[in-house]
């Protein structure tokens, strides 16, 4: 049997406190891409271990450090003048004793083609070859392949003690503000309104029933021609962003605002080259950002750790924040009586990852002896599925910001 403790959470609904704050930093914050290059640089390096050697080695790229350069967008164009600088950190087995000797691992080509492949295909208004500059700093270590194996065939031992975080169903606010930055950053949305980035933050407030959302966005600056387009433009955003709020939130009153740091008659707008705010002096840092479901949550229970980029077999920073939103996810599915449900995952160093030292489920709605057995036989189903979560990861399967 698992430690797997349930408890009654003496709080209302989410949805029923009189006030909320949600956040969430999208695709071209610096946060969201330090975040996605650790994270891209971890999925890609396992890929090649297994390919090559047949196991995952130990590595952990979870202290990506973005620089802000600097750029001079004007109306109808603009240029970078210094690149960003993107620096991947951390430690990785750079050679594997095989029985035909020493084998070298091409970390540099793994780590630079996972970093420039995700910008290229995620910042299509970032030049990759002149805007910036991709680095590696990672500390080297080996690894035998001849004795792995017996590990292989065993439950991987968490090789931390930390703890995992998760929650769900997610409330009207944090739908919302999730919905309202996933959209504007889809294809559709970019296909109606072109001079729209990628930086693309959120921050929304609720008091009561009235919410007053703000949102950062970046415009690219050769495709507004002066200041009646740019103005256009983000009428364009708000009429948009209102669209998702009238069918999330149809009985909040909503207030949108777009780019408040504006003034026209000053000549400050939020014009970017390159459709992040990285190219001038914005700095970012693998952690910073959304936690693993997506939002940043300050009036929730959050885990403060840096998800992406840890390795996806034994650190638990990772599996247990994943395990957590997925464990908490089953249970609102499969027991609707919870109403809401937060986990906890504790584990211990050198414990199995299956065998968190407590998996603490503390639920806001209805509980008794039926409801937590019910609960129980979830939790501990669950933690016995955490191999397969590593699985999950490398398929992209699961979100970690």
């Amino acid at each position: 049997m698992k430690n797997v403790v349930v408890t009654k959470l003496p709080l209302p609904p989410q949805d029923q406190l009189d006030i909320e704050i949600v956040e969430r930093k999208g695709t071209g914050h610096p946060d969201y891409i330090s975040d996605a290059i650790s994270e891209e640089a971890s999925r890609q390096l396992p890929l090649y271990y297994l390919n090559e050697f047949g196991h995952i080695f130990h590595h952990n790229l979870d202290k990506t450090l973005l620089v802000g350069g600097q750029a001079a967008p004007k109306f109808g164009g603009g240029d970078v003048l210094q690149p960003i600088y993107i620096i991947i950190s951390g430690r990785a087995v750079t050679e594997v004793r095989t029985e035909d000797g020493v084998v070298q691992v091409p970390l540099g080509t793994v780590l630079l083609k996972a970093a420039k492949s995700w910008l290229k295909e995620n910042l299509p208004h970032l030049d990759v070859e002149h805007h910036v500059v991709v680095d590696y700093k990672v500390g080297k270590g080996s690894a035998d392949l001849v004795g792995v194996f017996e590990l292989g065939k065993t439950v991987p031992l968490a090789n931390d003690t930390s703890v995992g975080v998760g929650f769900a169903p997610f409330s009207t606010l944090e739908q919302l503000v999730y919905t309202t930055e996933r959209k504007l950053n889809s294809p559709e949305v970019k296909a109606k309104i072109e001079a729209l980035g990628e930086d693309i933050k959120v921050m929304d407030l609720r008091i009561k029933d009235k919410i007053k959302l703000t949102v950062a966005a970046a415009i690219i600056s050769s495709k507004v021609r002066d200041p009646g387009e740019y103005m256009a433009v983000k009428e364009q955003i708000k009429d948009t962003v209102e669209g998702i709020a009238r069918e999330i939130a149809p009985n909040h009153d909503v207030e949108v605002y777009v780019n408040t740091a504006d003034k026209p008659e000053a000549g400050i707008f939020y014009l970017t080259v390159t459709g992040t705010s990285a190219e001038h002096g914005d700095d970012g840092m693998t952690g910073r950002g959304n936690r693993v479901n997506g939002l940043i949550t300050p009036m929730r229970p959050m885990s403060l750790e840096a998800a992406a980029g840890k390795n996806p077999v034994n650190h638990v920073g990772k599996l247990y924040n994943v395990a957590a939103n997925l464990i908490a996810k089953k249970v609102i599915e499969e027991v609707p009586e919870a109403g809401e449900v937060y986990v906890e995952l504790l584990s211990q160093i050198g414990k199995p990852i299956t065998e968190p030292l407590v998996a603490a489920i503390r639920v806001k709605g209805e509980l008794n002896p039926t409801i937590e057995k019910r609960v129980k036989e979830i939790v501990e189903a669950e933690l016995d599925k955490m191999p397969e979560i590593t699985k999950m990861i490398l398929e992209k399967k699961v979100s970690l910001f």
